[in-house]
């Protein structure tokens, strides 16, 4: 259920939905919907991100990362406002958003495709906006008349706010937090709902995440899948455990896949408060629904929010859940990348407009080196199962896909230094997290030191560092020469790390004008820049708070020279106080 903050009622629909764990028998016979279709399962979730910004990212860094898919905000008109929720009110079908028009939204799903990634387009088919005014687009509504698609009579089965989440009754036919709830049983709002969808599929989009789709019956959606042009289009259902409620997840796997949200929750759990040793069967072991029937996340844009999950603030407890995750052979996974926070409500910076990541405010997750990575690593494990599972009873895994990968991961406060135990062919290969060669013996042995809340990843799919491999060098600005900057260094409240130098890049030795590193794996921050191939240049780190104070780092400038390809990877630094 997506929870929109229309009133001090979400919090409390939310506080309850994060703590229940629904009982089972509500299944299907009907076949599901397999796992995201193709040999690439993973979904780069760009969250507000406009239409336009989205096309870039699929030519620039999806599509050679090994993306399958990229899920886009709803694009339909809805209310007017700066709240990322405003996108979840639909006022008309019409694909007249803050994210873009028709024609960008065209533009987006073609250059997507000709980059080899499909789009998932969010859909918001439970219900339409509250309140009264003018959408996006320029159409007036009401609430219960939206002219020229919806009237009254379309949502009169129940006009009271859901207060019941043990009354199926009430969670499927009442209003979610006050919204117009839609009567999905009517013909006609059967009719109208596939329209907008085929309309979409008439646009070249390749799946549909159905939001709140606990509070539509799965018969219902069924029966409006069966009237699309592809009734075997990818269908995946936003559907939430919870302890005691009268609908169950499991009634939806007969027309698609279902969101386990269970896996994002445990995810937590286990990296902040227990160990990872205990992930040696994460999946249907935990009881979770089936493998091929799940999707699953890290975080999502409603949990990141509502704490029940890790967001980006966790630092390297985020990072390294998602290498596991992607590392892991369960369920279809999105990565979900937003915006930093520090309000609810808060909408995307400049109305949804990536100019760059890593500036403004944009998080990019999907294109961390750590994450990016992993995604050919899956790509390349695909189908195998796992393999060398070693633990030490704590924060420290590692554990093979086959013959085909293998990772090891350093949830610990201190460095980790192991011989580990492979089923990979002999040879030499590329760690895709560090961009460092490792080599694997002929009993498929390699001998690394992981520092703390870091990971390392092998694939076969890339056997070298910065030439060949499916994905040889990750990352901001994949493809581009630079450097890749990586300093473990500590602050305080309001304090950020930069860098610079020598070049108009890193500021000129400008401390106003020096970029700033990312912190999402704190205390190591870490930012890519584009330097021109063959430059030999100097730099060092600042601190800036605030109000501008500047503390430089102790010391000698720093130097290093960009290869002729790639990146000169700076990773290892270490604040000089």
């Amino acid at each position: 259920m997506a929870r929109r903050p229309l009133s001090a009622a979400l919090a409390l629909v939310a506080a309850a939905a994060a703590a229940l764990v629904i009982p089972t028998g509500f299944g299907t016979a009907s076949p599901a919907q397999a796992a995201a279709p193709g040999d690439k399962d993973v979904t780069a979730v760009l969250f507000e991100w406009k239409f336009a910004s989205i096309a870039r990212a699929c030519t620039d860094t999806l599509g050679p990362a090994g993306y399958g898919y990229v899920q886009v905000s709803p694009p339909q008109e809805h209310i007017q406002g700066s709240q990322w929720w405003t996108s979840y009110q639909p006022v008309s079908y019409r694909i007249a958003g803050r994210l873009g028009d028709r024609a960008a939204f065209s533009a987006m799903v073609n250059t997507c495709h000709s980059a080899g990634v499909k789009v998932i387009a969010d859909s918001v088919i439970n219900h339409m906006a509250a309140g009264n005014g003018t959408g996006t687009g320029g159409s007036s509504y009401t609430k219960y008349n939206y002219p020229g698609i919806y009237s009254g009579s379309d949502m009169d089965d129940c006009r009271a706010e859901i207060t019941n989440y043990r009354d199926r009754a009430n969670v499927q036919n009442c209003e979610l937090v006050g919204l117009a709830d839609l009567d999905t049983g009517e013909e006609y709002v059967r009719g109208r709902i596939a329209g907008y969808l085929n309309d979409l599929l008439s646009l070249g989009v390749d799946g549909f995440r159905i939001d709140a789709a606990k509070h539509m019956p799965a018969a219902d959606l069924a029966n409006i899948k069966s009237r699309l042009t592809n009734p075997n289009v990818y269908w995946k259902h936003e559907a939430i455990y919870g302890a005691g409620e009268a609908v169950s997840p499991s009634e939806y796997l007969g027309s698609g896949d279902v969101q386990e949200f269970r896996y994002g929750r445990s995810l937590k759990q286990v990296f902040l408060n227990e160990n990872l040793a205990h992930l040696k069967n994460f999946g249907e072991g935990w009881g979770f629904m089936e493998s091929g029937k799940s999707g699953v996340f890290v975080d999502n844009h409603d949990t990141e929010r509502g704490g029940d999950t890790l967001n980006y603030k966790n630092g390297s407890a985020y990072t390294l859940a998602n290498v596991f995750m992607l590392a892991w052979p369960y369920g279809s996974p999105d990565v979900h990348s937003g915006y930093e926070f520090s309000n609810h409500d808060a909408g995307p910076p400049n109305d949804g407009q990536v100019n760059a990541c890593y500036t403004d405010g944009w998080k990019c997750q999907h294109d961390w080196r750590e994450i990016s990575s992993m995604v050919g690593f899956r790509n390349e494990a695909r189908g195998q199962a796992v393999t060398n599972w070693w633990d030490n009873g704590g924060d420290q895994i590692a554990f093979g896909r086959g013959s085909k990968a293998y990772v090891a991961i350093n949830h610990e406060s201190s460095s980790l230094n192991r011989t580990f135990q492979t089923s990979l062919p002999a040879g030499d290969y590329c760690d895709v997290q560090s961009g460092r060669g490792v080599t694997v013996n002929g009993s498929g042995q390699f001998t690394a030191t992981l520092g703390a809340g870091t990971a390392v990843a092998l694939h076969t799919g890339a056997r070298t560092c910065g030439g060949g491999g499916s994905n040889p060098d990750p990352g901001p600005g994949n493809g581009q020469s630079g450097a890749s900057f990586g300093v473990h260094a500590t602050t305080q409240l309001g304090q950020n790390i930069h860098v610079t130098g020598d070049q108009a890049a890193l500021g000129n030795w400008n401390p106003a004008n020096a970029p700033k590193l990312d912190p999402a794996t704190y205390p190591v921050w870490k930012l890519d820049v584009n330097l021109p191939a063959g430059t030999t240049f100097a730099y060092k780190y600042v601190r800036r708070d605030g109000a501008g104070n500047v503390t430089w780092e102790s010391g000698a400038n720093r130097t290093a020279t960009v290869p002729s390809s790639g990146k000169v990877t700076l990773t290892a630094d270490v604040w000089r106080s």
